[in-house]
């Protein structure tokens, strides 16, 4: 297994992937939060995370981004591919960003991006209403950043501003999941399992080779796990370590699934269902600080290592 924090020789054509983050929502450490892993990240800086979100590459020039997380900006500050290319005064090498659900963690990080540099965003129709609705969004220009609609189970080619091909498709699919949390209460409400709301993303690179990108799941039903079987890299949700995670450290008042994740742990978890699918790198990513998987050396961390899982964390790289 190449080490996922470090390129391997890149060849045109072949996927490059860069975490820029790997934490859920709130990040690690969480402003208002005191968890174990808050306090060992206040106390070493290098267990700190940004919220979840990744980049690829097929030519190591254009970058396109998987959600735009609330610490996008400093993520790209963080991240020198992502960084004005040099010999320009207003420049920036990310060419799209790619929604895969409407939550605040996905979305938030797209007002950063408001400084006029054209680049596209793609979303399924749900998402895309709810930034039509809110018109904070509208800073976007849309001459600019123009929005695409997702087709589910359709793949599409991704492509620069001026229409030129990439060479990468992408299919959106359907995973098992629930509508946004700020949506709950209104006429939107708690819904599960409605087409759009969650979606992963299967991302192919010129060569043919794929990376999946699953950064909500609420189950791995038969479908998705036939998708899966054999792949060679898969991004997948590990926002929890046991479904009652936050009950029972007192840190919120929902079960996993009434959030819409699956835990990692347990007969019903993550690391079980994946047991036989062979995939052969199998990353962890939108990883809770509730989590004791965050923690390097816990228990439960050896636990997923030794299951061939690697917790994704920000600047890790992959090629494919």
């Amino acid at each position: 297994m190449t080490p996922p924090s470090e390129f391997a020789p890149a060849e045109q054509g072949s996927l490059s992937l860069i975490v820029l983050g790997g934490a859920a929502g709130g990040g690690v450490p969480q402003w208002n939060c005191n968890c174990a892993s808050c306090q060992a990240a206040r106390r070493d800086p290098s267990l700190a995370d940004g919220q979840a979100s990744l980049a690829f590459s097929a030519d190591g020039e254009n970058w396109f981004l998987v959600n735009a997380s609330p610490d996008l900006r400093q993520q790209i500050n963080d991240i020198p591919e992502l960084h004005p290319r040099s010999g320009k005064l207003r420049d920036s090498p990310i060419a799209g960003v790619l929604l895969a659900n409407g939550e605040v963690d996905a979305l938030v990080g797209l007002l950063s991006l408001r400084e006029g540099s054209p680049f596209g965003i793609w979303a399924h129709d749900r998402v895309l209403s709810v930034l039509e609705q809110n018109s904070i969004f509208n800073v976007l220009d849309r001459e600019t950043v123009p929005r695409r609609a997702i087709d589910i189970g359709t793949p599409f080619e991704l492509v620069l501003q001026d229409g030129t091909p990439t060479g990468m498709t992408v299919e959106a699919f359907e995973v098992p999941g629930k509508s946004a949390w700020y949506l709950e209460k209104t006429s939107h409400g708690h819904q599960r399992d409605v087409p759009g709301d969650t979606l992963g993303l299967e991302i192919t690179g010129p060569d043919g080779r794929k990376v999946f990108v699953i950064t909500a799941c609420a189950g791995l039903d038969q479908s998705l796990a036939d998708r899966l079987r054999g792949a060679e890299v898969v991004f997948f949700d590990g926002t929890l370590w046991r479904d009652d995670e936050l009950l029972v450290t007192g840190l919120g008042q929902k079960t996993g699934q009434r959030m819409g994740h699956m835990s990692m742990s347990g007969p019903d978890g993550v690391v079980e269902a994946f047991r036989d699918l062979g995939v052969k790198r199998r990353f962890f990513i939108h990883v809770n600080n509730s989590n004791p998987a965050n923690l390097p050396g816990s228990p439960e961390r050896s636990s997923v290592e030794e299951a061939g899982w690697i917790v994704a964390r920000q600047g890790q790289k992959v090629t494919l």
